[in-house]
C-alpha cells in the first residue's frame, strides 16, 4: 500500500514580499529549495503561522541566497510581509519504505540555520 507522507519542509520562513499581479505561486530562495529538495513547479502546501491560512500552490525558484519568500497572485492575499510560514512538500511512499523528511530550519533572514 502507498500513502502520502511529508517529504520536506522549510520551517518558519518569513514572507519578504507579495505580488498580487503575478499569475500565482510562491517564490522561494533557490538555496532553500535545493536544501529541502523542492523542485521548481512542485506542489507545496503553505501554512501561515500568524493567521492560520493554509493553501497549496507551486514553487518558483528565487535568486540563490536572497532570502526571498514571496507570495504571488491570489496567495498574496493570504499573508503579510513579516508573517511566518511553513512550506511543505509531500511524496508518495510505500508504507514499508523508509522515509525521513528533510527539514530546513531558517533564521529571521531566511538563511539556513546550522544546528
Amino acid at each position: 500500500m502507498q500513502k502520502i507522507f511529508l517529504s520536506s519542509k522549510i520551517h518558519r520562513a518569513i514572507i519578504t514580499s507579495k505580488n498580487l499581479e503575478y499569475e500565482g505561486s510562491i517564490t522561494i530562495d533557490g538555496t532553500l529549495m535545493r536544501a529541502a529538495g523542492i523542485e521548481e513547479g512542485e506542489l507545496v502546501q503553505v501554512v501561515n503561522v500568524n493567521n492560520g491560512n493554509r493553501f497549496e500552490t507551486y514553487a518558483i525558484k528565487g535568486e540563490e541566497n536572497s532570502g526571498i519568500i514571496s507570495l504571488n497572485g491570489a496567495a498574496a492575499r493570504l499573508g503579510e510581509i513579516g508573517d511566518t510560514v511553513i512550506i511543505m512538500a509531500y511524496a508518495i511512499f510505500d508504507i514499508n519504505e523508509p522515509h525521513t523528511p528533510k527539514i530546513v530550519f531558517v533564521d529571521s533572514k531566511n538563511r539556513i540555520k546550522i544546528n
